[in-house]
């Protein structure tokens, strides 16, 4: 591959979650890595062959790192392929994206994961890293071949959608995982509580006539967890977090050092369960969404660094999987080119200072799965967003690059548009 041409950014508004840094500044990329800082607004004595970018006082921040993104590739490719997700991330501002293994086949093996990043090389746009299954087939039974899978460059395990209710398996998945250095993510929720539920169970959802779970059953879950993950001494992420009840849990287990990382969705942190209106399947999710109040704990738990990570949740279906009775209807939404102006909505509601919410999608997912991406200093990786965090959107389903449109944001009003994204000094979306 070709090296990509030097680029200057210069008159930026730089932010650098590692160290806090919010403030004016310019940056300059050669050979795929960043290789100058300053916070003067430019450079002196530039060479004539360097791009320069006149950034006009735009945000420019490492590139966001989602942890959670499905796809339909390989097994059901209508639904989203690696190519419509790496554009759509692309276009986000989305520089990695770690796919789940719930795919045809399953992740459960080093050969599928090879696969997909031989896929993605050929892409050649944003790093795509697979997550292995924690379990074959997803089954929640045999334990699959974790260390082989993470060789093969699995970036950590999970069941995705799946609980895995047998504590003793889940117990030597951690333990095994543990000796392998291997990070397993986990979704919190009892199945007998939830199965079937389409809502937070409530006043809201006894009026809709929606099946419905309690909190509850994230809650018992979170707790089994966190007793595995403190007896075996591995690193837990826990998966999608919703609730303040779960919340207080996680405090707990953290201050006596139990050695977890949390995610919650940029779905979970903008829509409480009000959002479903008149049965509006865009908004059937999974964790459901919850009251105004859990949904206001969580963003207060994602100011303090409660939690560590926000992830976009994006999970692709068609429209003859959502345009059915409500709880006929597939859970999820896509959301890797709403990601961003979701989370700048926070930063303009005052609800917490922008470093620390880029540093959610940036910083803190990187160092979870151990990547060199996130930061702004000199010899990183060139994973870079320029965005406008002024700029008003009203977002369209239909114009999302998603195969799929099923989006939660679809008629919603955002601020913050992607000008420029790159991977490796590469420009791969200039809008």
């Amino acid at each position: 591959m070709t090296a990509p041409a030097p680029i200057a950014f210069i008159n930026a508004r730089l932010v650098d979650p590692q160290t806090g840094y919010d403030g004016p500044g310019a940056l300059l990329v050669e050979n795929g890595v960043i290789a100058a800082v300053t916070h003067e607004v430019g450079f002196a004595d530039l060479s004539p062959e360097i791009r320069v970018v006149d950034c006009n006082g735009h945000l420019l921040c490492p590139g966001l790192v989602d942890l959670r993104v499905k796809t339909g590739e390989p097994g059901n490719e209508p639904k989203e392929t690696l190519k419509s997700a790496a554009r759509a991330a692309a276009a986000g501002g989305v520089t990695s994206i770690v796919v789940q293994p719930d795919t045809d086949p399953v992740i459960d093996d080093p050969s599928v994961a090879d696969f997909i990043l031989r896929r993605a090389r050929d892409i050649e746009l944003v790093h795509v890293y697979p997550a292995g299954a924690a379990t074959k087939g997803l089954k929640g039974q045999g334990m699959a071949e974790i260390g082989l899978m993470h060789d093969a460059g699995c970036v950590y395990v999970t069941d995705a959608d799946k609980p895995i209710v047998d504590s003793k398996v889940f117990r030597r998945v951690l333990s095994y995982a543990n000796a392998l250095g291997v990070l397993v993510a986990h979704r919190p929720a009892d199945p007998w509580l939830s199965d079937g539920s389409a809502a937070t169970e409530g006043e809201f959802a006894g009026r809709m006539g929606l099946p419905a779970a309690p909190v509850a059953a994230e809650t018992i879950m979170l707790e089994r967890d966190i007793a595995l993950a403190e007896l075996t001494g591995a690193r837990l992420l826990v998966d999608q977090i919703s609730a303040a009840q779960p919340l207080e849990r996680l405090a707990a287990a953290k201050a006596r050092g139990v050695k977890l990382i949390a995610t919650a969705s940029i779905n979970h942190l903008s829509f409480n369960e009000l959002d479903i209106g008149d049965y509006r399947t865009f908004c059937k999710l999974t964790p459901p969404l919850r009251p105004e109040s859990d949904r206001l704990a969580l963003i207060e738990a994602v100011a303090s660094g409660l939690v560590d990570v926000i992830v976009s949740a994006h999970a692709p279906a068609p429209a003859e999987d959502k345009r059915l009775p409500y709880d006929e209807a597939a859970p999820g939404a896509v959301g890797l080119e709403t990601l961003l102006p979701a989370l700048l909505t926070l930063y303009h509601e005052g609800h917490a200072p922008l470093a620390t919410l880029i540093r959610a999608v940036t910083l803190s997912p990187a160092d979870a799965i151990g990547l060199a991406a996130g930061r702004l200093t000199p010899g990183a990786p060139a994973d870079l967003v320029l965005c406008d965090l002024e700029a008003p959107r009203l977002i369209d389903a239909a114009e999302l690059i998603s195969k799929s449109k099923n989006s939660a944001f679809d008629g919603r009003r955002l601020q913050g548009r992607v000008l420029m994204t790159l991977v490796d000094g590469r420009v791969v979306f200039e809008g």
